[in-house]
Formats: C-alpha cells, structure tokens, sequence
C-alpha cells in the first residue's frame, strides 16, 4: 500500500514544471492520506469521518469516486504517516497559519464521531509536531475540540506568573493572529478555516478563566 501511494505522490510532484496547479493537487493527496491515517489511528476508520473531511475540502463530485479510493486506501494502517506530516510541513513550511488551521480541520475530522479517542488525541499531537507546532498551539487547538482540565495558561503558551497587563497583550495578540479575517487575509482557503472560531473560543474561554481566577472582569474592548 505504502508504494502505492509513495508512487502516486511522486507522479503528481513530478508533474509541477508542467501543472500550475500541482501544489493543490500534491497538498489533497498528502492531507487526504494524513486524514484516513487518523481515522485509522483508533483501531476502524469510520465512514461519518470520511463524510466529514469530504465536507470540510469540498471534494467535487466528478473527484468523489478518485477521493474515496485513495482515501480507503491510505485507512487500511497508520503506517507511513509521519512521512505525509513531513511532506505537508515540507509544502507549507512558510505557511504557518496553513499548518494550524490544517491541524485544526483534522481535529474537526477525529470528533466527527463524536469521541476523541486517545490514540487519535496522541497522533495529533505527533503531527503537531511533524508541523513544527509548539505544545501551546496544539493545546489551543484542542480546546476547541476537547473539554478537559488541560490549564487555561497553557492553552495561552503563557506562565502562571503572567502579569495582568502582559495576560491583556498576551490574550489581544492571540485573537488578531487567529482571526479567521486574519486567515482569510493571509490566503488561507475556506475550508481550512471552518474552526477558526472554535479556537478563537477556546483562546477567550481560557482568558476568562484566568480573569476569573484573578479576580478580574474582561473589558468589552478587549475583543477586537
């Protein structure tokens, strides 16, 4: 199987002196690949979760029959994985906000069936890595996903020793990076962005926490 799918990447990647359109067609066949990967990663990949990553990348439906053989391919094991992480942070390596909103679409894919396994949890969190993501990231990534005791400071990449008017910078430069206006600016397409606002959630949801803790009351003008 890993041939298969090393065989048909490297055909579309040697296409792009003569495709404009390769690095779109090459980043679908890694992402479909790392997706049914997941699927795969608690034991059976579910057909709600192909459903989902085939509404989040609007596959079109002349592509639905190519799509779905590659993507029940690639689900038969786990096996190869990192290697698509790597060639996906290889492709995007000057696009973060790609690599985040990309992790955040696999999130959407993993708790389609309503559960986050642990063995999808703990892949993600290696691809996160793959993706050259810091621990705070994915944390605030998986927040908007996962309701668990995980501290409000990691999910900001802040420490607990924080003052309040560095929380208050801390908290407004969150929310402009991961803007979902702020995505679509920077080029990041529709689809990669449909939980963008989970995260935005997660960010404040753990910024009121701490305001909480502290005694403190957010002000309205505190959220651009």
């Amino acid at each position: 199987m890993r041939d298969t799918l090393s065989t048909l990447w490297n055909r579309i990647v040697g296409e792009r002196a003569k495709t404009p359109g390769y690095r779109t067609v090459a980043f679908t066949i890694a992402v479909t690949t790392l997706a049914a990967k997941m699927a795969k990663a608690d034991g059976v990949a579910l057909p709600v979760e192909e459903r989902a990553f085939a509404r989040v990348f609007n596959i079109p439906p002349e592509e639905r029959a190519n799509f779905g053989r590659l993507f029940d391919l690639a689900a038969q094991d786990i096996a190869g994985y990192d290697i698509y992480a790597g060639k996906i942070a290889r492709l995007l390596a000057d696009e973060p906000d790609m690599l985040r909103a990309l992790l955040e679409c696999l999130f959407h894919v993993a708790a389609a069936d309503g559960v986050l396994h642990p063995d999808e949890d703990t892949f993600l969190s290696l691809v996160a890595e793959k993706f050259g993501l810091t621990r705070g990231e994915f944390h605030s990534i998986r927040a908007g996903f996962v309701k668990d005791p995980c501290s409000p400071y990691t999910i900001l990449g802040v420490d607990g020793r924080i003052s309040d008017a560095e929380l208050k910078l801390r908290h407004r430069a969150l929310v402009r990076e991961h803007h979902p206006d702020r995505l679509a600016a920077h080029g990041v397409p529709p689809e990669l962005r449909c939980a963008a606002n989970r995260r935005l959630a997660a960010i404040n949801a753990a910024y009121d926490t701490i305001l909480s803790e502290r005694g403190l009351r957010p002000q309205r003008d505190e959220r651009p």
